[in-house]
């Protein structure tokens, strides 16, 4: 029984074997493989998405930079906070470490080309993203960037996050007011003033018409909130002792309506901006920082203002220095709308600078700052300093102009040398009022100083590059600035940590700024 039991097993599993052979050998069926598809409609490094008509081109760079006497890690120079005083907060030399990845899709369509774009930028910079006091850094709360600057921290950046349909342009992008070159005409600084920047993207909606033979026009409106509004100060409020007041800015009401006309040709480009901003004060009575009290409603406010700035631009090619060669300059006016004129990638700076020490080129003992608005009013119902306010808000002027030349010694080698003149100008009324409130903390006005908020600043750098194979760059940079103070005598400033009672002379003030970076493209 166990014979005859085993001969039928044995069977079984010899049938079930020989019929798995045969399956195996009948032909199946493979599946069908996708292969990326190259797409030459939009330049190189586009692919088809597999299954789609629609094309994408993934980049972005690798950079490593490293600033020497700066306060900020893109060769921000040392104008402000404890890199402008030079005291032992001061950090000698900050570092940042960057990967931008930028994702760019385009579709045909009966419409034309639909595209969309994005760029994030994860980094990690030296604590704080500047050079300060590191007690500091627990007062602060939120999700703040300065605090993600921890061992094994960093945070995401978003610059660019738009779409673009039929001529139009939604999302976060550069202004239409901006020029190809933003505030790069041939810089590596983020921080290169004398005319507009908003590089890293604003909100807004803009519209651009092609009229042929590289004639084109745009209009836009950008969302200021973030970007584009300096301060506006209520002078009865307060100043501190090196003249920088709270931001009384009220809530934003209207985009800034802004646009531009355009040449492109061989021999370059011209273009012409416009901007109209609104600006507009809070409440007549605020209390400390320009906070609202319980009788800040009943106090009224200062009518609204409107001011705007004008640039023009010019990039000439094919200069007979060398193939590559160009120059790209552009200047600007503004009257209420100063971040178009003292403009960075990100807010526009105060300066306060103090000579004597390390990296700063003033004499010792002397001080030099400057308060950037985009204007200040004094209260009907205040007086300080004997000045009795006329309630109206007095518009801020600035210009300036920034260019830079730009050579290449052979492929592999290039430089650039770049400069920027700026000036901010208050009206003689505004003058008389905020030197009213100057007088009121600091003693001495007319008799051991006299007061002026009129200030200028002015760049000049040179930048070195070498790429030794494609997509890859090394390069250096030093920048020298110089600030010019209205302001002249001298004063005793009250204590203010961690320096004590001191008598400072009103100086103008230079710095000495250099950055070195390395770049991998891809």
């Amino acid at each position: 029984m166990k014979t005859i039991k085993s001969l039928i097993l044995g069977s079984a599993a010899g049938l079930l074997a020989v019929g798995g052979a045969q399956a195996a050998d009948l032909p199946v069926k493979a599946k069908a493989v996708e292969y990326v598809k190259v797409c030459s409609l939009y330049g190189a490094g586009f692919w088809y998405i597999p299954g789609t008509d629609t094309c994408i081109k993934l980049g972005g760079y690798f950079r490593i930079d490293t600033t020497f006497n700066g306060s900020r890690t893109q060769d921000g120079p040392a104008w402000n906070g404890d890199s402008g005083l030079g005291n032992r907060y001061k950090n000698y030399f900050i570092t940042r470490s960057r990967f931008a990845f930028t994702t760019d899709t385009r579709t045909a369509t009966e419409y034309g080309v639909v595209r969309t774009f994005a760029q994030a930028d994860i980094q990690f910079d030296t604590l704080g993203n500047d050079s300060q006091n590191p007690n500091g850094l627990d007062t602060r709360l939120g999700n703040n960037q300065n605090l993600l600057n921890t061992t094994g921290g960093g945070y995401v950046a978003v610059e660019y996050v738009f779409i673009q349909f039929a001529g139009f342009t939604f999302g976060k992008s550069s202004s239409a007011y901006a020029t190809p070159w933003e505030g790069y005409p041939g810089n590596n600084s983020s921080y290169l003033l004398g005319g507009h920047d908003t590089v890293t993207g604003v909100n807004n909606i803009q519209y651009t018409a092609q009229f042929g033979n590289g004639v084109s026009a745009t209009i836009g409106l950008d969302d200021p909130t973030v970007y584009n509004r300096t301060a506006v100060y209520n002078l009865s409020v307060p100043l501190n002792t090196v003249g920088i007041g709270s931001n009384a800015y009220a809530g934003v009401r209207m985009p800034d309506v802004v646009g531009n006309v355009r040449i492109d040709q061989a021999w370059g480009l011209f273009q012409i901006s416009g901007a109209l901003h609104e600006v507009n004060g809070s409440y007549n009575t605020l209390g400390a920082s320009a906070a609202p009290t319980n009788a800040s409603i009943l106090s009224g406010s200062p009518d609204t203002k409107y001011g705007g700035s004008v640039m023009a631009a010019l990039q000439i090619k094919n200069i007979p220095t060398g193939p590559g060669d160009d120059i790209k300059i552009d200047a600007t006016w503004a009257k209420g709308d100063t971040k178009n004129v003292i403009a960075t990638s990100s807010t526009s700076p105060n300066f306060l600078m103090a000579g004597g020490t390390l990296g700063q080129f003033g004499s010792d003992g002397s001080i030099g700052f400057g308060a950037t608005t985009d204007g200040v009013w004094l209260p009907t119902t205040a007086t300080v300093g004997g000045v009795r306010g006329d309630g109206s808000i007095h518009l801020t002027e600035a210009f300036g102009f920034r260019g830079a030349f730009n050579h290449n010694w052979d492929p592999y080698w290039s430089t650039s040398l770049f400069g920027g003149w700026s000036w901010v100008k208050y009206d003689d009324t505004a003058k008389v009022q905020y030197c009213a409130a100057y007088g009121a903390v600091v003693a001495g006005l007319n008799t051991t100083y006299s007061c002026d908020p009129n200030f200028s600043v002015s760049q000049l750098g040179v930048i070195t590059r070498w790429t030794p194979v494609k997509n890859l760059t090394f390069s250096a940079e030093a920048m020298w600035t110089h600030l010019h103070t209205g302001f002249s005598g001298s004063a005793t400033f009250a204590a203010t940590a961690p320096s004590p009672n001191q008598t400072w002379t009103f100086k103008d003030q230079d710095t000495l700024s250099f950055n070195v970076r390395a770049q991998r493209n891809f």
